[in-house]
């Protein structure tokens, strides 16, 4: 059956590879991307992302089966890069999703894949206040929090809109007007994928030398093909019963770091906070 999904970030590496997936499988794809899309709009500017949403909504008929949030910009340096990284990676996926809720409800068994990235876990020294600013809807304070860091700020900006695009997902992900809606809203979380981004990386002596000591126990880099493929099963019924997951998809080497910090037991400390929650969903569905 031929369903209308929403790809941005379209034009290349992991989106590509999701729009041919789907393409082949007789679906409908509206692409959006800075170019070559069907969609032309610039993300990192509020009304680029206004007028993505209308046209992609306009495109659609007001329903989407699903959508893919693909669009991001690496930790490319430049003073302007840490603003353009936060107006792109976190509100270039937030404000869409915001506008197209209705049509991705209006199917009533919606699926949508935010990408993440395994920077969220593996990324030391993310200021927490960068991410809250985002998750309050301030990227001026954000930005500022960044440039702390001197030359490393747009790495930062980098975690940092992950982290804080990754805890919207999951907040939003179990609330009524989503979960209740019929949408399922999920994210992946690769490593290093060999994508143009990354080429551009390598291509740079700096850059490359911090990526290549990077530990990645499968060794090499992903494909994004591979990531594609793992991105249509989120789109599938599988993922029916999947909402407000992470999968991490990186070679290992979030496990390398971090292989005991999660699954993590309820701390005492939280008890408290955890019964509160449980007792906010029983009257939530009273």
């Amino acid at each position: 059956m031929t369903a209308v999904y929403a790809v941005t970030g379209s034009a290349s590496g992991m989106g590509a590879a999701v729009v041919e997936r789907l393409t082949a499988a007789g679906h409908r794809v509206i692409t959006v991307d800075i170019a070559e899309a069907d969609v032309v709009a610039d993300l990192s500017t509020p009304e680029g992302r206004r007028d993505a949403t209308e046209k992609v909504l306009a495109a659609s008929g007001g329903r989407l089966a699903g959508a893919v949030l693909a669009a991001g910009l690496g930790p490319a340096p430049g003073r302007d890069r840490p603003a353009m990284i936060t107006q792109v990676n976190y509100f270039g996926v937030v404000e869409l999703l915001e506008g197209w809720r209705e049509a991705l409800a209006a199917t009533g068994n919606a699926k949508v894949v935010v990408f993440s990235s395994n920077s969220t876990t593996t990324m030391p020294l993310v200021p927490g206040r960068a991410v809250a600013a985002l998750l309050g809807g301030d990227a001026e304070r954000a930005v500022k929090a960044y440039r702390l860091f001197g030359k490393g700020a747009p790495a930062m900006a980098y975690g940092g809109s992950k982290v804080a695009v990754t805890r919207w997902v999951r907040r939003r992900a179990v609330e009524p007007d989503w979960v209740g809606a019929g949408i399922r809203l999920n994210a992946i979380a690769p490593g290093a994928v060999l994508t143009p981004l990354l080429e551009r990386q390598l291509a740079t002596p700096g850059e490359a030398k911090a990526i290549k000591s990077f530990p990645v126990p499968a060794g090499g880099y992903g494909d994004p093909g591979l990531l594609a493929d793992w991105v249509i099963q989120m789109l599938s019924p599988a993922a029916d019963f999947m909402v407000g997951s992470v999968v991490v998809v990186d070679g290992g080497s979030d496990a390398w770091f971090r292989a005991d910090d999660w699954p993590r037991p309820v701390p005492g400390r939280r008890l408290r906070g955890y019964l509160r929650r449980m007792r906010e969903f029983r009257k939530e569905r009273r």
